[in-house]
């Protein structure tokens, strides 16, 4: 097992390895000072790993329930959100209680929110089951519930207690949402890890997940060690996401996350190819590296609506957004654009 502690407003553990759904009750009970404890997760997922959570916590000593949700984003909204504050109020939870969070990102925003929002705030356990969750949403207390307007725009920066990444839920996956995650890994190599990126061309992931999944989150760590407000250099984690949120809402979120970044990675890296900014070459490597990982290159969607769904992107401060360019293979720097500008980018970048 490999550990990387956090340390943010609140000091935490991110534990990596296999056979850790067994220990979450052992986990809780050295952060959760009550004796009740509430497991969020989805119809994916409840099936194959919500009994064994159960049994871990109640060994431990908690009363259990559950608030199982249907899968998907389309769920992540204020309707969702509300029933769960009911819920948790109805189960008669109190600051001492908390929440686990057993699923992937979509699970662990919304509950990640509550947890902010509850009582004004209890302890929640991250327990992620994909990959994308691993590596990226479950750590780092971004937790946000989508609006009608756009992506996550309502939300708390809110730590989670700890962090259980147990391995073998990754060998459930389907293929698709595997390498959702695997977006979110070559992100990290893109923003600043060139060799992660040399070993993804040449050794399939599968190789050694607890190193590659721990590198990434040792790279999270030391930007929310520097920034855990997303107010500088945190928003090297955006790569991609711009645009691919642009996608994901032209698509009424049919298209996922995973895959709407590479399609945005792409995207900003033909259009920093095109303004002279990154080498031709790194393109090229990147856009057989997404394929090698079964990730789209390319969208359907015009420029022009890619462009109106990123106007209320969290990135934008007043006229201006932060937008994330690949300049070499393995570094990224962060580039501050006229909003009106962000069109021009789409459309070079959104050239075949």
């Amino acid at each position: 097992m490999t550990t990387v502690t956090v340390t943010a407003s609140q000091q935490y553990d991110v534990k990596i390895g296999r056979g850790l759904l067994s220990a979450v009750g052992k986990e809780a009970s050295r952060h959760f000072q009550g004796r009740t404890a509430a497991v969020v997760s989805d119809t994916n997922v409840a099936p194959y790993y919500l009994e064994t959570v159960t049994e871990s916590l109640r060994r431990g000593g908690f009363r259990v329930c559950s608030f199982v949700f249907p899968a998907g984003e389309a769920q992540k909204n204020g309707g969702t959100y509300l029933d769960l504050l009911e819920f948790l109020a109805q189960e008669h939870l109190t600051r001492a209680d908390g929440l686990i969070a057993l699923g992937g990102g979509v699970v662990g925003d919304l509950t990640g929110f509550a947890a902010a929002t509850f009582l004004r705030g209890i302890s929640f356990l991250q327990v992620p089951t994909t990959l994308l969750a691993a590596v990226d949403a479950s750590v780092g207390g971004k937790t946000a519930i989508d609006l009608q307007g756009g992506k996550n725009l309502a939300g708390a920066f809110y730590q989670p207690c700890g962090v259980l990444c147990d391995l073998d839920t990754l060998e459930s996956l389907p293929a698709s949402v595997f390498a959702d995650g695997c977006a979110e890994v070559i992100k990290y190599g893109m923003i600043g890890d060139a060799a992660l990126l040399d070993r993804l061309e040449k050794t399939d992931f599968r190789a050694d997940p607890e190193e590659i999944v721990a590198r990434c989150v040792a790279q999270k760590r030391d930007l929310v060690e520097q920034d855990e407000f997303d107010t500088g250099a945190r928003q090297l984690l955006n790569l991609g996401h711009t645009v691919g949120h642009g996608v994901e809402a032209c698509s009424a979120y049919t298209i996922s996350h995973g895959k709407a970044v590479a399609i945005g990675m792409t995207i900003v890296t033909r259009a920093a190819v095109s303004y002279g900014r990154c080498p031709r070459g790194v393109l090229s490597r990147l856009t057989a590296l997404l394929e090698r990982y079964h990730l789209p290159i390319h969208t359907e969607y015009l420029a022009q609506s890619l462009y109106e769904k990123t106007l209320s992107d969290k990135k934008r401060s007043g006229d201006t957004i932060a937008l994330v360019v690949p300049i070499d293979w393995g570094k990224s720097q962060l580039q501050q654009i006229p909003v009106g500008e962000l069109a021009a980018w789409i459309e070079r970048g959104n050239a075949l």
